[in-house]
């Protein structure tokens, strides 16, 4: 069985479809990239997943229930996923360790002792036991958004959604937050993300998925999107970012 599946999902604003007709499977410890200019409609399918954002057509699916359902539990599909966003949304009166177990405690009912240790043993695997009791303005953005990814690891999620997750970093620190999305591919996570790191993208990604004004386009395996694109509009915006040097 799929972990997600999208069928048919369409997403108005004020009159304007920014998502239109999106079918998308998601299999397990799949990496699904979606790759596409501003304003393609990215983001919002994430929120979407997420229920952050009321689809007006079409339905997903979690494990084959339907979340898209009014009747649905939203904190309890929301508890089965972890989204991290572009910017880092760490509380800044709260140390790095109350961060991480701040929803295992108040949202899952983990122990705080077994939280904590929890939160001790993603912090060392990622380098970060240094920083357990910082606070997030004595952070890097790197190490932030580090943290932001560990703490929506700690709910242990079913699907990880991550929204361009290094683009608020400088350069030399969009390094660090990919070595911890690569490791989390090497895991067995089940994951989609937003990217404009092409490069990375083809590399980690099982399944590319090309949006174009709120139309999944084309999608396939890294090496056919990239080498052999079947669509004009996706060579057209594979050679743009070509040109600006982000492969």
């Amino acid at each position: 069985m799929s972990v997600l599946t999208l069928e048919g999902v369409w997403k108005n604003f004020h009159g304007h479809s920014v998502l239109r007709g999106i079918d998308l499977e998601v299999r397990p410890h799949e990496v699904v990239s979606l790759i596409g200019a501003s304003g393609s409609g990215k983001s919002t399918l994430l929120r979407c997943v997420n229920l952050l954002e009321t689809v007006d057509d079409g339905a997903i699916y979690l494990d084959g229930e339907e979340i898209t359902d009014p009747r649905v539990d939203v904190d309890g599909v929301r508890k089965r996923l972890g989204i991290v966003f572009q910017a880092f949304n760490l509380f800044p009166h709260m140390t790095v360790l109350d961060n991480i177990t701040l929803a295992p405690r108040q949202v899952h009912g983990v122990p705080k002792a077994r939280a904590e240790e929890e939160a001790y043993g993603l912090l060392a695997r990622f380098g970060l036991a240094q920083k357990a009791n910082a606070y997030p303005d004595q952070l890097s953005g790197g190490q932030q958004q580090r943290v932001a990814i560990i703490r929506a690891l700690a709910t242990q999620p079913r699907l990880m959604l991550l929204d361009e997750v290094t683009s608020a970093l400088d350069p030399e620190l969009v390094l660090e937050v990919l070595g911890i999305i690569r490791e989390l591919k090497e895991s067995g996570m089940t994951m989609i993300l937003t990217t404009h790191e092409m490069g990375f993208c083809r590399d980690i990604s099982d399944t590319v998925c090309f949006l174009d004004g709120g139309v999944l386009l084309e999608k396939g395996p890294p090496e056919q999107i990239f080498t052999e694109p079947e669509h004009a509009r996706t060579r057209e915006f594979l050679r743009s970012v070509l040109e600006s040097g982000r492969f």
